[in-house]
């Protein structure tokens, strides 16, 4: 895909990581795309939700599969604004998600290349296109932003 669409699918999973700021939550938006449109948006929600499954790239792919009407999303690029975690990644390759792109690493439990790199393996049965670093900076602004007002 062209980096132009890449730019504007995150400044989209921004304002969703906005929005899970603004209800307690820790800010990561997600959105998946196909063929140029929004299928289905998430943000985080584990704490509003008492659900540890409630990532962003989860609640996503849940409402795909609801619209798609299949539990495999073929096709799809999920754009989120932080590198996901071994969960999120494993629900990707079992989704059949095509590409992943991502703005922020995460270092501590990152699984698209960071600590773990599931999305890649050769040891499973799908491998995702991984694309990272589009508005990087913003990404992680909105991070570090967060656990700093959250440490005060």
């Amino acid at each position: 895909m062209n980096i132009k669409y890449d730019i504007l699918w995150m400044q989209h999973a921004i304002k969703l990581a906005q929005h899970a700021e603004s209800i307690g939550e820790v800010p990561v938006g997600a959105v998946i795309v196909k063929d140029n449109k929004i299928v289905a948006e998430g943000w985080n929600q584990p704490i509003s939700g008492n659900d540890p499954t409630a990532h962003a790239e989860v609640i996503a792919l849940r409402a795909a599969a609801k619209e798609l009407e299949n539990y495999r999303v073929i096709d799809t690029t999920l754009y989120v604004t932080l590198e996901p975690c071994a969960m999120c990644a494993g629900a990707l390759i079992h989704a059949r998600v095509k590409r992943v792109v991502f703005g922020a690493t995460d270092p501590r439990t990152g699984a698209a290349g960071s600590v773990f790199d599931i999305l890649n393996t050769k040891k499973l049965n799908h491998a995702v296109e991984v694309e990272q670093g589009v508005l990087e900076q913003d990404c992680a602004q909105l991070l570090k932003q967060f656990f700093k007002k959250k440490r005060k």
